[in-house]
């Protein structure tokens, strides 16, 4: 197995079995252990062989859970489940229970709270209120927080809702600063009524999930509006096209699917579960006479392997849960995807961003998919096909068929670092790049394609691979012939329309759908975005990612130096502020909000300026809560007066906790200085201060009282890996570490 120094380091933290904290199998070991257990049920041992040498080639890798357990106590091998989440007290946290064990064991886990009914809705069984979708969103975030997935991954969640559900507002801004729902994507649900409103700028309705009544409208455009703020700001929420997903439920008698794994590649049914494993394009390369191509007969052999293999996985497996298990063998859904395209593209001297490589995109796939479904139809003539076939899109063609879908595009953050290859459809982050070891030292990562073409070309020389990793990528840099620039395109040079375009290349041959991120510079814009979303529409995909570069708090992942005039700045002694006077006349209004040391009066007041102070009450004159918060709002009082942001001073406030949370109003208020943020929150909307611009227009019409939105954060994303420090990246909608493998879901 032909590792790198840090693919080998990623194995021994993440994969490898231990003993008492000490690494006790080599890699060869794993992937025998691997191949031993998922050929287990396999007539033919040559199977086991055959498993075991593509592991080994590093042409075929499977997803991270069946690495990890396979062969081991736990044999619990898939990557992807969806759970249902029904309007009940029982049913919402008979799911949470079951989140905890497919979480404890690995998985990753996407619900649809479409079902819940809205926040103030009534409860007939006890005459209160509904607290809504968002509110248990955060308890299963909570739930999440406290697992760490088998001691090797964290938990992932995907939430989805429904555009027309009558809380969508609230959902689209759920994580818009930090602080809560840490460990979800979330998506919204599109349907094609909602986009052609859109397009016709009318109003659509809001339906409760409850009663199936029309409760709302909302102005379509203004709601697109603030889902491309919101993402322009933090990369979320996505959006996944409902209608279409559900055209290619390939069992639409069994049921209609409403949510996707955590990075949006693989729709499911409701318990259902689908495990993954990729194709290494970058060993597909074969050289035949001075030019390099595709080696098309061994990448069908690699196909049918994966086929195979992934099939057999549904066998070996042990489900968390009976209801898993039963829809799971019910169908027998695989996903066999692919990684290194992009080094693939290199090596045949085909820029990403050309119609050539998208065209080559179109024909990978196609051949994939096409020698994808021999197989699973070849198994189906020797195994039976999956138990939902009678009623399944293939029943009308009389093809016998194991799977009933085969394909699909997943992230492969921490396989592709094991495979050395680039990550799935992605174009290269960086050609380069350098990170920090021990003692300070610096470390230059090169892309093993990239070096190696420089030096077939005579090129590569240690100051030029130093000059690379300043600037990430070699657009500007003479010493590379313009020929070769054109190749070694990355990430951010590739313009959002050719991310657009390969990822629905893709999806036109992909039985699921495809995770890719849409990177765009700092400097895009809202429209930029929108631009993204309606082309995505337009050419077919499932759902579109997009993620505008240091749109999130601590990225620290870039490539080239500061601007000298930066260092400069940091090297000046600061200036010191000085608070300006406390006005005589103020203006302001008090709230009145329940903690769990009672009733804390909130009041805020502004001048010309903005906000000027806060004054708080609570208990009697004297008692240890009225002092401390008293304090607080002293100091926030002279912040403010110092200029410092107010929303500045939220950010500080939310999320600190004290022994007494208490719920009010649907939302958590987990002490005194969490209720002063979130009046401080709500007051900054209220006057213009914060909200995003089309969201003053969007009061629904409803019936029901209105809530403010509660806020939350982004799931750490382009920021410092939480186990090592090291650099994140964000692709095909996940966070992975270049240095230790982290990931939250692969």
């Amino acid at each position: 197995m032909l590792l790198s120094d840090n693919a080998r380091t990623v194995l021994e933290r993440r994969y490898l079995a231990k003993v008492d904290g000490n690494v006790v199998e080599t890699p060869e070991d794993m992937l025998r252990r691997v191949a031993k257990s998922v050929a287990q049920f396999e007539d033919d041992p040559q199977w086991e062989e055959r498993f075991f040498e593509v592991m080994d080639n590093l042409e075929f890798l499977p997803n991270s859970p069946t690495l990890m357990n396979a062969g081991r106590e736990l044999q619990q091998l898939s990557a992807c489940f969806v759970l249902p989440v029904e309007d009940s007290m029982e049913g919402i946290f008979e799911t949470l229970k079951n989140t905890a064990l497919i979480q404890k064991s690995g998985g990753g886990t996407g619900f649809s709270f479409s079902r819940l009914r809205p926040n103030s809705d009534m409860v007939s069984t006890t005459g209160g209120v509904a607290s809504g979708p968002v509110s248990f969103m955060k308890a299963y975030n909570a739930t999440t927080d406290a697992i760490k997935q088998g001691g090797t991954r964290r938990g992932a969640n995907m939430g989805i809702l429904r555009v027309d559900h009558p809380d969508i507002l609230q959902f689209i801004q759920c994580k818009a600063d930090p602080g809560e729902v840490t460990n979800f994507n979330i998506s919204v649900a599109i349907t094609e009524e909602f986009m052609e409103a859109v397009f016709a700028g009318e109003s659509y309705n809001l339906i409760n999930p409850r009663s199936k009544e029309v409760v709302g409208e909302l102005n379509a455009k203004d709601v697109f509006d603030l889902i491309i703020d919101m993402a322009w700001k933090n990369g979320e929420p996505g959006i996944v096209f409902l209608d279409r997903i559900n055209r290619a439920n390939p069992t639409p008698l069994v049921g209609e699917i409403e949510a996707t794994n955590p990075c949006g590649e693989q729709p499911l049914l409701p318990n259902e579960s689908c495990n993954l494993g990729s194709i290494n394009l970058a060993k597909m390369a074969i050289k035949e006479g001075d030019a390099w191509t595709i080696d098309w007969d061994r990448l069908e052999e690699v196909v049918e392997i994966g086929v195979r293999f992934l099939d057999d996985v549904i066998d070996a497996n042990l489900y968390p849960i009976p209801a898993i298990q039963e829809m799971t063998y019910a169908n027998r859904k695989i996903g066999l995807g692919v990684m290194g395209f992009a080094d693939l593209l290199m090596r045949l001297g085909i820029p990403y961003n050309s119609e050539e490589g998208i065209e080559l995109g179109r024909e990978l796939m196609r051949f994939i998919q096409t020698k994808g479904h021999a197989a699973s139809s070849k198994l189906g003539e020797e195994r039976g096909s999956f138990p939902n076939y009678k009623g399944s899109i293939f029943e009308k063609t009389g093809r016998p068929m194991r799977n009933a879908t085969v394909t699909t595009i997943a992230p492969t953050g921490t396989i592709s670092i094991i495979a050395g290859c680039s990550s799935g459809i992605e174009p290269i982050f960086a050609l380069a790049f350098t990170r920090n070891v021990m003692d300070n030292d610096r470390l230059i990562e090169v892309n093993p394609q990239f070096e190696e073409i420089l030096k077939e070309e005579g090129l590569y020389h240690p100051e030029l691979i130093e000059e690379v990793a300043k600037r990430g990528n070699v657009r500007d840099l003479d010493a590379i012939p313009e020929e070769l620039r054109k190749i070694f395109v990355t990430a951010y040079e590739t313009t959002p329309e050719w991310h657009i375009r390969m990822q629905a290349a893709f999806q036109e041959f992909t039985d699921n759908a495809v995770s890719k991120t849409v990177n765009f510079p700092q400097e895009a814009t809202r429209d930029d975005i929108r631009a993204v979303y309606e082309l995505a529409y337009e050419l077919g995909c499932k759902g579109v990612t997009v993620y505008r570069a240091g749109s999130r708090e601590g990225e620290v992942l870039t490539v080239g130096h500061k601007k000298e005039e930066e260092e400069v700045v940091r090297d000046e002694a600061p200036t010191r502020p000085t608070p300006r006077r406390r006005p005589r006349v103020t203006t302001g209004q008090t709230v009145r909000v329940k903690t769990g040391c009672g009733s804390l009066y909130v009041t805020i007041n502004s001048d010309e300026h903005g906000i000027c102070e806060v004054f708080t009450t609570i208990g009697k004159a004297g008692g240890c809560a009225g002092s401390f918060s008293e304090a607080t709002a002293r100091l926030i009082s002279l912040s403010l007066r110092a200029g410092v942001e107010p929303q500045q001073v939220v950010k500080q406030l939310k999320g600190i906790r004290c022994p007494h949370p208490i719920w009010q109003d649907g939302r958590q208020i987990l002490s005194c200085p969490d209720a002063i943020a979130h009046v401080l929150e709500d007051y900054i909307k209220s006057n213009g201060g914060a909200t995003p611009a089309p969201a003053a227009a969007l009061e629904p019409t409803v019936s029901r009282p209105a809530e403010n939105s509660d806020l939350g954060s982004s799931l750490f994303t382009g920021g410092t890996c939480p186990e090592c420090s090291g650099t994140m990246v964000e692709e095909s909608g996940c966070a992975t570490c270049l240095e230790c493998g982290f990931s939250r879901c692969s």
